[in-house]
């Protein structure tokens, strides 16, 4: 049994390579520059573009499992291609399909819903990644400045992310499925930085910003309107499945969620000065 990873070298692609490894199973990881993948040995990478369907008709040779992404391109841009995507998988006998939620309707995830795969939609709220934007900032200073800090997050490890897709892709059952992922808690941004104090064995000061001072420093760093207005929005009423806790992790692997104090301590060079 051979799976193809698309969107392989993303933060949450790396990690549904890993889970799958980790289960014993032949993965094949799709990117647009093999030479600077760097997946583990055991890995066959190919190179394909999913903006270019063609591309990929020799990636699913064998392939029974598929892993998808709803984007291509700059800026996120929803992927167009999905239908010649889908015939390509369904001719080369793909039987299970997982796609990762783009946090929206997409052409791609409409298109997986209607076909005849066994396919599960993973829904991730917050990636525990995000926490690496603070590193420039928690090194130099010591300092995260952010807005909204009481704000609550289940954010979930990236790598229970990957193991709830591996499952859905290696074994029955999983056909039909929308898995909302979380984390084991709802932390603030207190929380959250106290962690990653401990991780690294040094304070970290958290300053809370204005919302006027939050959108100035976000335009000033080149960040686009549309996703300032995303952010503002989920900062400052953060939709209830984004702070609520669930256990799909749990029920789907068979293992408690990762903490974001687990998270801390493997990325704690990240946020050490000289790292």
């Amino acid at each position: 049994m051979t799976i193809l990873v698309t969107g392989a070298t993303g933060t949450v692609g790396r990690r549904v390579v890993e889970q799958l490894l980790e289960r014993g199973e032949h993965v094949r990881a799709l990117t647009r520059d093999p030479a600077r993948a760097e997946f583990p040995a055991g890995v066959d990478v190919v190179r394909g573009d999913l903006t270019d369907p063609a591309s990929l008709a020799p990636a699913l040779d064998g392939v029974t499992g598929l892993h998808l992404i709803t984007f291509g391109g700059e800026f996120f841009a929803p992927l167009e291609t999905a239908d010649e995507i889908l015939a390509l998988a369904k001719e080369a006998g793909v039987r299970r399909v997982t796609v990762l939620h783009g946090g929206g309707a997409t052409p791609m995830e409409t298109a997986v819903r209607a076909s005849g795969f066994a396919w599960a939609v993973v829904m991730p709220v917050e990636f525990m990644a995000n926490a690496l934007e603070w590193a420039p900032g928690i090194k130099s200073e010591g300092v995260v400045r952010e807005p909204f800090v009481g704000r609550l997050s289940a954010m979930v490890h990236e790598a229970d992310i990957g193991a709830v897709a591996a499952v859905a892709l290696t074994e029955d059952g999983h056909g039909g499925q929308e898995y909302l992922v979380t984390g084991p808690q709802a932390l603030t941004l207190g929380e959250k930085t106290a962690a990653i104090a401990a991780a690294r064995g040094a304070d970290v000061e958290l300053v809370e910003l204005t919302e006027e001072q939050a959108l100035e420093e976000w335009r000033a760093n080149g960040m686009p309107e549309d996703v300032i207005a995303f952010m503002i929005d989920v900062y400052r009423d953060t939709p209830p499945e984004g702070r609520t806790v669930v256990d799909t992790v749990e029920k789907v692997t068979g293992r408690p969620a990762r903490t974001f104090a687990q998270w801390a301590e493997e990325h704690a060079e990240h946020f050490r000065p000289g790292a």
